[in-house]
């Protein structure tokens, strides 16, 4: 006759079950985890930094392995994060492509704007809109005076095509010497022009109604040169999005974007374009399904 109870069978063998449960799901968990991969991005929220990072999350969500996005190291300088991504201090960055950016790091060569960013606006004095109504050509525009950094990028976009530039140390500068009639226009990101003026509120500030200038601008994401995984893995993410149309839902459904659309009146706006003659050589212009056309917004 056996000394063990059908009870105590019953409760021992609900226990080493129940046991066994718990560490299926402590070694599940665990590999859940460590499968996650934590992708050190740069802190921070404003429209650039909160959109791109959105992005990429869309992008990654179509990925087979998991990712995860830490918020790591707080916003500094372009070089500054382009040194940490090369020292494997950060995972991805993002920024307007040059042939630089290109040599030091591994770009996915898919512009996470479509190619808005290489449209400019032109913000103008109030009542000088009459100075621009008879422009519709390059030689045209090459009447006017137009503003900018003295070390931007663009100024050498717009010097390259003989354009008159006056050049400027800082930007607020910009603002004022624009009200003080040093010079015609200030071309801006077709995205930012509202939001300055606004910032401005006692100079006499306006945006030209009827002209955008275009030259090819790409802004992509970059990672280490030796991280070809995550770029694969994101540039695979991001053309599945482009094909079920979750990213172009993403892109129209962005503040920033929404705003343009609201605002730009782009259908109406005459395009002049401009060579860029920094354009990094393996940019796929040629692919137009990597390209907003500014008509069909």
């Amino acid at each position: 006759m056996s000394l063990i109870s059908p009870i105590f069978l019953r409760v021992h063998g609900a226990r080493l079950l129940i046991s066994s449960l718990v560490t299926c799901l402590l070694v599940f968990h665990s590999t859940v985890y460590a499968q996650t991969k934590q992708l050190r991005v740069v802190q921070g929220n404003n429209s650039i930094e909160a959109y791109a990072k959105g992005l990429l999350k869309l992008a990654l969500s179509k990925a087979q392995d998991k990712y995860e996005l830490q918020e790591a190291i707080p916003n500094t300088s372009e070089e500054r994060m382009v040194n940490m991504l090369m020292d494997n201090q950060l995972d991805v960055v993002w920024y307007a492509t040059t042939n630089d950016l290109e040599e030091r790091l591994l770009p996915i060569r898919i512009c996470i704007y479509r190619g808005l960013l290489g449209y400019r606006a032109l913000m103008i004095k109030k009542g000088m809109q009459h100075k621009f109504d008879g422009i519709k050509t390059l030689e045209d525009l090459k009447r006017v005076s137009l503003g900018q950094g003295r070390f931007w990028a663009d100024t050498n976009v717009l010097t390259a095509n003989h354009l008159n530039v006056v050049k400027v140390l800082k930007y607020e500068g910009l603002f004022y010497m624009l009200d003080g009639d040093r010079f015609d226009a200030f071309p801006r990101g077709v995205h930012e022009p509202w939001s300055e003026i606004n910032r401005y509120p006692k100079l006499s500030l306006d945006v030209e109604k009827n002209l955008l200038i275009s030259y090819i601008n790409p802004f992509y994401f970059f990672v280490n040169k030796s991280n070809t995984k995550l770029a694969k893995d994101i540039e695979r993410g991001l053309r599945i999005a482009i094909e079920d149309g979750s990213f172009d839902e993403y892109f129209f459904n962005d503040p920033t974007v929404k705003d343009v659309v609201e605002k730009a009146n782009l259908k109406s706006r005459t395009i002049i374009h401009l060579d860029n003659p920094s354009l990094p050589p393996k940019t796929p212009v040629d692919d137009k399904s990597l390209w907003i056309d500014p008509y069909s917004m």
